[in-house]
C-alpha cells in the first residue's frame, strides 16, 4: 500500500496507548500472530493485487504493532517487513521517497519554517516510475520497496492515459499515481471506494481490456530530472499532456490557505480517491541524492480516518424494556472523526454470536450518518478466546421484568425509563438517574412515596421531595390511553375506541380480532399483555391508588 514504509518512521504518537496487561507468554503470541497477519495483507496486496484490509487499518494495525513491541521489546524478533517480496527485479533509476504525515501543528510549523510551497491531493492509487527516453516510454515500474520494482511496462502501455511517446524526444523520469477513475466522487461521503485495490489488482495482472485500461487515470505529482522550479515544471508536464499535475497543484504561503485547500477537496467531488493532501517545496535536491525515506521537502495531511481500528476490552450486555439483548462492545477509546469513541453496540444477540467478538479482538469502527458509531467488521481476532457469556434470551421477552431482582435490573430500569418518558407519562425532571437512586422493588412502588419517606432518602432535600411529589401527583390524572402507553401495551390496544380497564382485561381472543386493524399476532399479544397476572396486578394497584383512569366505571342509573 502506498507509502507504508513510510509508518516505519513515524514519531511515536502524541497520545500512546497504555501497554496491555499481558504475561510475556500472551504478549508473544499476540505480538506474533498480529505480525503473521500483517505479513499475509503484505502478501497480498505486493505479490497478489489484492487488498483484504483498508489501507487506514492497515496503517493502525502497523502503528498498534509496533506499540506492542515498545511494550514488549522481547515478544517478537522483528517487525513484519512491508514490502517484502513486492520489491521486484527492476531497479528504479531514482528512488520514490515516502511521506511523513504530520498533524495539524506540526503542518503550521511545518509552512512557517519554509517558502515557496505548494500543496496538491494526495491521491490514493498505486505509484508508479514512467521512464522516457527520446520521448518514448520505455519502462513502467512500481513502486516496490522504493529501490526497485515490478516491471509494468507492458500494461502501462495498455493504459490511456499513460503516453507511449511524447510530444517532445525528451529524456524524462516521472514519478505519478495510477488511480480509478471515479465521477463526482466526494471523499468524506464516500471515502477510498476500494479505488486503490482496483488499480493493484488490474496492475498485477497479464493484459487488461479495455474498459479497465481507459478507468485508470495518472496523476503525476514528480519530475525528479525536470526543471528545478516548480511552476516552471508545471508548465511543463501540462505541455507533455499531464493536465492533472498542472490542475491539481496550487501555490500555497499560509496555514489557513493549506487547510482550506484539504477543505475543499475532501468535502467537494474529485475525479478519484485522495486521502489526505501533500505539501511540497517548490525546489527539493536533484534527483540522484533522493533516498528511499521520508524527505524533508514534502509532507503529508491525512484526512480524518472513517474507519478506526479499536481493540475490544469487554463485551456487556443490555436489556431493553421489551426484553431484547443488546450487545455493547467496550473498547480502548479511540477517535474518529474529531470523537472519542469508547462503545459500540452490536445491534442483536445474534450478530454478536455470527461475529463471535471477544475481548482482545481487533474490530473496525465508523460513524453510521456521521454521529453514531457501528462496528464493520472482526479486523483480527486474538489467539487467546476470553469466555464470555451472554443472557439466556428465553428469560427475557415483552412481559418479563416487572419487578426489581438482580437478573431483572436492567429491564425494570428499562421500563421505568419508559413509563415516566416523553412516551409513556412525561413525567417532568424524571429521568433514568432518578428512577435509579429510588427503593422501588415494583414498578408503580413509587406512588406510595410520600414527602417524609422521599426526604429521607440520600441525595434527596426537601426542595426536590417536593419536586418529585409533585410530578408523582400529576401521573394520576393522566388518561387511561396515555397510562397503557406508559406501561407497555402493545399497538392496537386503542383501536376502535378505547373502553374503560375493566373492559380491557375483559376481552377474548375473539373481542381482539374484531377489532379494526387487528390480525392473528396482534391479537395474541394483547391477549397475553391484558391477561398476565402481572398487567392485571399493576391494575389492581393503579385502582388502590385512586388513579381516576383505571376506577370502575359508574353504575348506569336506573330506570
Amino acid at each position: 500500500m502506498k507509502h507504508w514504509i513510510a509508518l516505519l518512521l513515524l514519531p511515536l504518537a502524541a497520545q500512546a496507548e497504555p501497554c496491555p496487561d499481558w504475561p510475556a507468554s500472551r504478549a508473544s503470541a499476540e505480538l506474533d500472530a498480529l505480525a503473521r497477519r500483517i505479513a499475509e495483507w503484505d502478501d497480498a496486496y505486493h505479490n497478489q493485487g489484492r487488498s483484504l484490509v483498508a489501507d487506514e487499518l492497515y496503517d493502525q494495525a502497523r502503528e498498534r504493532l509496533q506499540g506492542w513491541q515498545r511494550c514488549f521489546p522481547d515478544a517478537l524478533a522483528a517487525l513484519p517487513e512491508p514490502l517484502a517480496g513486492g520489491a521486484g527485479a527492476i531497479a528504479h533509476p531514482i528512488a520514490q521517497t515516502g511521506l511523513r504525515k504530520l498533524s495539524e501543528a506540526a503542518v503550521a510549523e511545518w509552512i512557517a519554517s519554509r517558502d515557496a510551497l505548494w500543496i496538491q491531493p494526495k491521491v490514493d492509487g498505486v505509484a508508479v516510475t514512467l521512464v522516457y527516453r527520446g520521448g518514448l516510454l520505455r519502462q513502467a515500474i512500481s513502486r516496490g520497496d522504493g529501490r526497485s520494482g515490478q516491471d509494468w511496462t507492458a500494461r502501462a502501455r495498455q493504459l490511456p492515459a499513460v503516453p507511449k511517446h511524447l510530444p517532445e524526444p525528451l529524456d524524462a523520469l516521472l514519478q505519478g499515481e495510477l488511480y480509478w477513475r471515479l465521477d463526482g466522487h466526494v471523499q468524506v461521503r464516500d471515502g477510498g471506494a476500494g479505488a486503490r485495490g482496483k488499480v493493484a489488482g488490474l496492475m498485477a495482472r497479464q493484459t487488461l481490456d479495455e474498459r479497465d485500461a481507459a478507468s485508470i487515470g495518472l496523476f503525476v505529482w514528480d519530475w525528479p530530472d525536470g526543471p528545478a522550479e516548480m511552476r516552471t515544471r508545471l508548465h511543463g508536464l501540462q505541455a507533455l499532456g499531464f493536465v492533472d499535475s498542472a490542475h491539481y497543484t496550487q501555490p500555497l504561503r499560509t496555514p489557513d490557505e493549506a487547510n482550506q485547500w484539504r477543505q475543499r477537496w475532501y468535502r467537494q467531488p474529485l475525479p478519484f480517491a485522495s486521502d489526505g493532501v501533500v505539501l511540497r517545496q517548490g525546489s527539493r535536491p536533484p534527483g540522484t541524492r533522493w533516498q528511499v525515506q521520508a524527505p524533508h521537502w514534502a509532507v503529508a495531511w491525512k484526512y480524518p480516518a472513517s474507519q478506526a481500528l479499536a481493540v475490544v476490552q469487554a463485551v456487556d450486555f443490555r436489556i431493553g424494556r421489551s426484553g431484547r439483548i443488546t450487545p455493547i462492545l467496550r473498547l480502548q477509546p479511540v477517535d474518529l472523526d474529531e470523537r472519542r469513541i469508547s462503545r459500540v453496540a452490536l445491534g442483536s444477540l445474534q450478530r454478536w454470536q455470527t461475529l463471535d467478538v471477544r475481548p482482545g479482538d481487533q474490530v473496525a469502527i465508523r460513524l453510521a450518518g456521521l454521529t453514531i458509531p457501528r462496528l464493520d467488521a472482526v479486523i483480527w481476532r486474538s489467539p487467546q478466546r476470553a469466555p464470555v457469556t451472554p443472557p439466556r434470551q428465553q428469560d427475557y421477552h415483552a412481559l418479563s421484568c416487572w419487578r426489581s431482582s438482580p437478573p431483572c435490573q436492567q429491564q425494570f430500569q428499562a421500563r421505568l425509563a419508559w413509563l415516566g418518558g416523553k412516551q409513556g407519562l412525561a413525567l417532568t425532571g424524571i429521568g433514568p438517574g432518578t428512577w435509579s437512586s429510588l427503593p422501588l422493588h415494583g414498578l408503580l412502588d413509587w406512588l406510595e412515596l410520600d414527602a417524609s419517606r422521599l426526604q429521607a432518602l440520600p441525595g434527596i432535600g426537601a426542595r426536590r421531595a417536593a419536586q418529585l411529589q409533585q410530578a408523582f401527583e400529576q401521573a394520576r390524572d393522566k388518561p387511561l390511553r396515555q397510562w397503557l402507553r406508559a406501561l407497555g401495551a402493545p399497538a392496537g390496544f386503542d383501536s376502535g375506541g378505547l373502553d374503560d380497564w375493566q373492559s380491557l382485561i375483559a376481552r377474548e381472543r375473539g373481542d381482539w380480532l374484531r377489532r379494526p386493524g387487528i390480525g392473528q399476532k396482534g391479537a395474541d399479544r394483547l391477549l397475553a399483555f391484558f391477561g398476565h397476572p402481572e398487567v392485571r396486578h399493576l391494575g389492581s394497584q393503579l385502582q388502590r391508588a385512586g388513579v381516576a383512569a383505571f376506577q370502575p366505571p359508574p353504575d348506569p342509573p336506573r330506570s
